[in-house]
């Protein structure tokens, strides 16, 4: 992101005390910048952050998701996150419902999201538009070790009024919304997090979790190669102060196998691949090579996931789901 990228010049300057401040403080009490996680191989996880995606494959998905960040920068973010969604049909209501689990580390502090989801997909042309929203819980928790360089040009945590000195917890209730329609060949969705903007609250001052805005679609294109499909993808968040932008373009062969780049300006150029097992499962990877000042620091960013999705039919064994494009 943005914000966190900013963080490499402060490395330089003020080392681990202050790179630590930097890292756990600012972003909770000063900084309304973006707040939630980024991921790279975000078509497969649009559940995360669009509830309005849930049940409109037709399909039980579930997807696993680990993100190492910046590895080798001290106090840098971990993501992982686990979701699964279904199609159901209350009172022959055509629904989706979904769980959203997601634990994100930075510096001191680490967030946990839990996040239950509905749907209604109603049959729009030749797709199906999902209108969703999700509500649940989002813990924050700030579990500071401080270090202090001897000298009295520092301020030990108890010399200002914001600073946390011991371990917190913070409980808000949190919820969003969004829409997604999706066809055969392209897909289109639009979201808000945080929409009620959660307050987090602690001994020695208040936040709040900023609304943040998503946009995505991504389109289907075969090629003269009948083994052959292009899949380019655009996705796009902000807060109103910090916009993140990605466009991607991944080829799969056969509906097996995908890879492909993905560029993040400002940010990061990434390199994505996957494939299908004969088992119907999906397992993908993403590697980030910083574009920005912070790639003096660090080695670059590492994102796995794994996907399977299956339907389940009355007198019918389960039948998987043979297409990676919109999960």
């Amino acid at each position: 992101m943005a914000n966190r990228c900013a963080y490499s010049s402060i490395l330089k300057e003020v080392k681990r005390l202050h790179l630590i401040i930097f890292f756990s403080v600012l972003p909770v009490y000063f900084c309304f910048s973006q707040q939630d996680p980024l991921t790279s191989n975000y078509m497969f996880n649009t559940l995360s952050f669009n509830p309005g995606s849930a049940g409109t494959s037709g399909m039980i998905c579930a997807t696993a998701l680990n993100r190492q960040q910046w590895v080798g920068f001290e106090g840098a973010p971990s993501t992982t996150l686990f979701n699964i969604s279904a199609p159901v049909s209350p009172f022959k209501i055509n629904s989706g419902v979904g769980l959203v689990v997601e634990s994100d580390k930075i510096g001191f502090n680490k967030d946990i999201n839990l996040s239950f989801i509905y749907s209604y997909i109603a049959e729009i042309g030749q797709g199906k538009l999902g209108a969703g929203i999700y509500a649940g819980m989002f813990n924050m928790t700030l579990d500071p070790e401080w270090v202090i360089p001897s000298g009295d040009i520092f301020t030990p945590p108890s010399g200002d009024p914001l600073i946390p000195e011991t371990k917190e917890s913070s409980i808000a209730f949190d919820m969003g919304l969004g829409a997604y329609y999706r066809t055969d060949k392209y897909y289109a969705g639009i979201s808000v997090t945080h929409l009620n903007q959660p307050k987090i609250k602690f001994s020695k001052g208040e936040s709040y979790l900023s609304r943040h805005y998503y946009l995505t679609a991504g389109y289907l294109l075969q090629l003269p190669n009948p083994s052959f499909e292009l899949l380019p993808s655009f996705y796009t968040y902000t807060d109103g102060k910090v916009i993140q932008f990605s466009v991607t373009s991944l080829i799969r062969y056969n509906k097996k196998a995908w890879g492909g780049v993905s560029y993040r300006p400002g940010d990061a150029l990434v390199g994505i691949v996957g494939i299908e097992l004969f088992n119907g499962i999906r397992v993908g990877y993403a590697y980030d090579f910083p574009t920005s000042d912070i790639r003096q620091n660090t080695s670059g960013s590492h994102e796995f996931f794994v996907n399977y999705c299956f339907s389940l039919s009355m007198g019918k064994s389960p039948t998987k789901y043979k297409s990676i494009r919109f999960l």
